[in-house]
């Protein structure tokens, strides 16, 4: 997958860890594979459990040297596997943990905005909107200067609303993701989704935004570098 990711012209890869074990999974493909970083965190649908007593180990993790950002973390209001107190309590941790070792959060928001943006108000740190899916989370995005990065589903014909906040995202903070293995874009929809397909997201984007998908690969690059403070 690494290969083909490469091949397409992908030179750095952000695995996501979405709990201790699966961190020290992200952890052990970062190990093995060069340009592969990890962002560690505990998401939301985990805060009802064992998980979320688990961030003395999440400390220990986000020390080694590939650990590039804390999260996904955040809020989620469609899948409450967890009250929304349980998730704020864990998402507040996590933004505290990221404060203390000054990283970057990645962060999962649905159907949370106002509660998303109030829980980031008093973080002062680096902060990607992973997927985003929020648009009345943008006009606070777009204030307080946030990463927004998108994912296959803004490819999809009904997504317009998607495609018109990317329009609105300054060149400066956009991001692309594939969100693998869910969201494949348009033209591999119905197929598991892996990096390379991160070629699509980006084309059907230079489209909406009016520029040169040269321009939006190297911007994107850029702002990769910035928010995740890559080599």
């Amino acid at each position: 997958m690494v290969e083909r990711a490469v091949t397409a012209g992908v030179t750095r890869i952000v695995t996501i860890g979405t709990g201790i074990d699966s961190c020290r999974a992200a952890l052990a493909l970062a190990d093995e594979h060069d340009g592969v970083f990890a962002s560690l965190g505990v998401d939301p649908h985990q805060a009802a459990t064992a998980e979320a007593g688990r961030l003395d180990e999440l400390r220990e993790l986000l020390a080694h040297p590939k650990a590039v950002a804390v999260g996904e973390t955040g809020l989620d209001n469609v899948k409450l596997y967890a009250t929304p107190i349980e998730q704020r309590r864990l998402f507040d941790e996590q933004l505290a943990l990221a404060a203390d070792l000054d990283l970057p959060v990645v962060i999962h928001s649905r159907e949370a905005a106002a509660e998303t943006a109030s829980a980031l108000e008093g973080f002062g740190g680096t902060v990607i909107l992973h997927c985003f899916s929020s648009p009345d989370l943008l006009p606070t995005a777009l204030e307080r200067g946030y990463y927004v990065s998108f994912a296959g589903n803004v490819t999809y014909p009904k997504a317009g609303e998607l495609r018109e906040a990317a329009e609105a995202v300054p060149r400066d903070r956009i991001l692309v993701e594939t969100d693998s293995p869910f969201l494949s874009p348009q033209p591999v929809r119905g197929r598991r989704n892996e990096p390379m397909h991160v070629v699509h997201t980006i084309a059907a984007l230079a489209e909406v935004c009016g520029r040169e998908q040269d321009e939006l690969v190297a911007a994107t690059d850029a702002n990769a570098t910035a928010a995740f403070r890559l080599p």
